[in-house]
C-alpha cells in the first residue's frame, strides 16, 4: 500500500472521528470533557494535520495543530484529575 493512500485513508478516517466526537457531544451521549471524547478531537486532529501537511493545505494544519494542543491540554486536565483521587 502507497504512503498517498495511507495518508488519504487517514484523512478521512480523521475527518470520520473528528464529526462522531462533534456529533455524540451535540447529542450528549459524550461529555465535553470526558476521555473518549477527547481522544477521538486528538485522533482525528493528527490524522488531518498529517493529510493537510500532505496537500499543502497550512491554514487546515494550524488549525488542527492547535485542535491537538486542546486535546492533549484536556486530556492531561483529566489524567491529573484521576491521580489526584487516588
Amino acid at each position: 500500500m502507497s504512503w498517498k493512500l495511507l495518508i488519504e485513508i487517514g484523512g478521512w478516517i480523521g475527518t470520520a472521528a473528528l464529526l462522531l466526537a462533534y456529533g455524540l457531544v451535540s447529542t450528549r451521549r459524550l461529555a465535553g470533557d470526558s476521555t473518549p471524547y477527547q481522544a477521538l478531537n486528538l485522533v482525528g486532529g493528527v490524522l488531518v494535520l498529517v493529510n493537510s501537511f500532505y496537500h499543502g493545505a497550512m491554514p487546515s494544519v494550524v488549525v488542527n495543530a492547535f485542535w491537538i494542543a486542546i486535546a492533549v491540554f484536556a486530556l492531561s486536565r483529566v489524567f491529573l484529575a484521576t491521580r489526584r483521587t487516588e
